[in-house]
């Protein structure tokens, strides 16, 4: 069974910045896509950034749009999320997860995410 382990995230200041690392093991891992999600107190759980086919595909929710980066290392199974220029209302619990396509994610049990706090 694939496991999914968020790491990277932390407390930081509005302006700041942070990496978070997902790493997929386990059992054969074989998916096209992978994707962040995160989910702030009191709301759902939502995708804000997600990847394709070796790269070639990048999408991103808007509110995150020029401010965070997704890239993967499918040599690893591991995707990243360059956030910068971070604000109070990113603070939530990052996930990551992946599936065949972006729009059949999430495809895999969720692991234990990593909270972002983003406060002065």
């Amino acid at each position: 069974q694939v496991q999914l382990v968020e790491s990277g995230g932390g407390l930081v200041q509005p302006g700041g910045s942070l990496r978070l690392s997902c790493a997929a093991s386990g059992s054969t891992f074989s998916y096209s896509a992978m994707g962040w999600f995160r989910q702030a107190p009191g709301h759902q759980r939502e995708l804000i950034a997600a990847i394709a086919n070796g790269g070639q595909i990048a999408s991103y929710k808007m509110a995150v749009k020029d401010r965070f980066t997704i890239s993967g290392d499918n040599g690893k199974n591991t995707v990243y999320l360059q956030m910068n220029s971070l604000k109070p209302e990113d603070t939530a619990v990052y996930y990551c997860n992946a599936g065949s396509t972006i729009g059949s994610m999430p495809a895999l049990p969720w692991g234990q995410g990593t909270q972002v706090t983003v406060s002065s």
